[in-house]
């Protein structure tokens, strides 16, 4: 079993860590921006006061936190990770952040004889807590074989990309589908119910054929029900979009599909909704189209 030290215990990381512990191995936490969670420190987490100690004490180090700078931070700050390495330790990031600076982050990490493995995750809360997250990884090959027992004990489908800033190209890909897909299924249900039919009822037919999607099933009722707790957060959705959309000026080609639906998302935060869960994303139609698929 590995000492491993995870940074970033909020919605995702805080189950993803505890099934890391369910698997028998031993947490290091930072409290530098708040207090452990109580449930890890009782299955036997230590708590330590900088990412610095963390990185002392673990032979992994999982980062799990919102955006590109706060991955920075939690790395390169005067107490943070790379302060703490040694050789032949490891750094996992698993947050989803831009590719651009993954890249740069790995060649520091390594210039310090330790390894980097960029790793973002899909399958939201649910997957998570069930340990059957989709892993993207971008690293060398034996770093990746070195930590995948880890990455086992939190996802099922775990995929070596290629070299660093590729697992983060691939999280990329994946959110622009994620969000087209989810655009797709709430333009249909408002289409379907504007027209007098049961949204829930066209739903229910839709899954039985070509539509029938995983987007369908599961934020589909999410939206003829209106429960938008996230989940996977409007705002988070919006930051991987414009990952997309600024990656995608760099290379000089055109996501059109994807900034109609990051301004749909935009539309869902200027109503407040910037912390629904981004199947919300029916929300900003509807507001569009004065009407709601859950109006009687």
């Amino acid at each position: 079993m590995a000492n491993i030290g995870f940074i970033g215990t909020g919605i995702m990381g805080s189950p993803m860590a505890s099934n890391l512990q369910k698997a028998g191995h031993q947490l290091f936490l930072s409290t530098h921006h708040g207090a452990a969670p109580a449930d890890l420190l009782a299955a036997g987490a230590v708590a330590l006061a900088s990412p610095k100690e963390v990185a002392q004490e673990a032979e992994f180090i999982i980062v799990m936190v919102p955006d590109t700078p706060q991955v920075e931070d939690v790395l390169f700050r005067e107490d943070g990770i790379a302060a703490g390495l040694s050789p032949n330790k490891v750094v996992i990031d698993m947050s989803s952040i831009s590719p651009s600076a993954t890249k740069a982050f790995a060649e520091k990490i390594n210039a310090k004889d330790a390894y980097y493995l960029d790793a973002p995750v899909s399958g939201g809360e649910v997957g998570a807590k069930a340990g059957t997250l989709s892993i993207m990884v971008g690293g060398d090959e034996k770093t990746f074989e070195r930590a995948l027992p880890l990455l086992q004990s939190m996802g099922k489908n775990i995929t070596l990309v290629g070299g660093n800033g590729d697992g983060q190209t691939a999280k990329v890909a994946n959110q622009i589908i994620v969000a087209l897909n989810i655009q797709a299924v709430a333009e249909a249900l408002v289409f379907a119910a504007k027209n007098g039919a049961d949204p829930a009822k066209v739903r229910e037919a839709l899954m039985g054929g070509f539509a029938s999607s995983k987007i369908l099933e599961v934020h589909g009722e999410r939206m003829i029900k209106g429960t938008f707790d996230p989940g996977f957060r409007i705002s988070l959705h919006q930051k991987d979009l414009n990952l997309a959309l600024a990656g995608a000026r760099e290379l000089g080609i055109n996501l059109p599909n994807t900034a109609n639906a990051q301004q749909v998302f935009s539309t869902c935060a200027a109503l407040g909704g910037s912390n629904w869960d981004h199947s919300g994303l029916i929300k900003g139609l509807e507001h569009m189209a004065n009407f709601s698929i859950r109006d009687k």
